[in-house]
C-alpha cells in the first residue's frame, strides 16, 4: 500500500497555515500591547500611581500569605538594581570615554542622561512585580526562610550601595534629577524685553 505525496503535502500545508495564523495572531497581540505602552509614556504621574497600587497588592498579598520572603528578597535586590541605574548617567565619568558632565557653572550645558531612562525604570518595576505576584501562587517559590535576617541583608546592601552612589555624585557633582536646578524660559524673558522697550 502505497502512501501520494498529496497527503503529506496537505498536513505540510495545514501546518504552515496554522504557523502563519498563529505568527499574525502574535504579531498584532505584540503590537497592540506596544501601542497601549506608547500611549502611556506622557502621562508619568498616572504611571507611577498604577505602580505603587501594584507595590500595595503585592505587599498585601504577601502579608495575607505570611510567605514568599525570598522572592521579595529577590524583588528587593532587582529593585536595587534598577534603581542604580536610574540613578546613574549613561557615559561614566571614571571612564571619560564619552561627554563629560559639566563640572563648573561657566561649562556648556549638558542635560543628565540616566543609564537607565524613566520609562524604562517604571516598566522593569511593573513587570518584575507582576511577574512576582504571579509567583506567589505557586507553592514551590515558598522557600521557608528567617526574614529578618534577608531584611537586615537588603538594608545593609541598600546602605552600602547608595553610599557609594552618592560618593560618585559627589565626586564627579552631578544631581541626578531636574527639580531645583535654573531654567530658561524664553516666554519670561520675551516678556521682559517687551516691558523695557520705550513707549511711543
Amino acid at each position: 500500500m502505497e502512501t501520494g505525496p498529496t497527503g503529506g503535502a496537505l498536513g505540510g500545508d495545514h501546518a504552515s497555515a496554522v504557523s502563519v495564523s498563529v505568527s499574525q495572531w502574535t504579531f498584532e497581540i505584540s503590537r497592540r500591547y506596544q501601542h497601549v505602552l506608547d500611549k502611556t509614556v506622557p502621562h508619568i504621574v498616572g504611571r507611577w500611581m498604577g505602580c505603587l497600587a501594584l507595590m500595595v497588592i503585592y505587599a498585601v498579598r504577601v502579608y495575607l500569605v505570611q510567605g514568599f520572603y525570598i522572592i521579595t528578597y529577590g524583588l528587593g535586590i532587582y529593585l536595587l538594581n534598577l534603581l542604580m541605574g536610574f540613578l546613574s548617567p549613561q557615559v561614566d565619568p571614571e571612564m571619560e570615554d564619552g561627554p563629560s558632565l559639566p563640572t563648573l557653572a561657566s561649562d556648556e550645558f549638558r542635560p543628565f542622561v540616566r543609564r537607565l531612562p524613566e520609562f524604562k525604570f517604571w516598566y522593569s518595576i511593573m513587570k518584575a512585580f507582576s511577574i512576582a505576584f504571579v509567583m506567589t501562587f505557586f507553592s514551590v517559590f515558598d522557600v521557608p526562610v528567617f526574614w529578618p535576617v534577608l531584611l537586615f541583608y537588603w538594608f545593609t546592601l541598600f546602605i552600602l550601595t547608595m553610599k557609594r552612589q552618592i560618593l560618585h555624585m559627589i565626586k564627579y557633582k552631578y544631581v541626578p534629577f531636574s527639580f531645583g536646578k535654573q531654567r530658561y524660559d524664553g516666554k519670561k524673558a520675551s516678556s521682559k524685553e517687551s516691558t523695557n522697550l520705550p513707549r511711543e
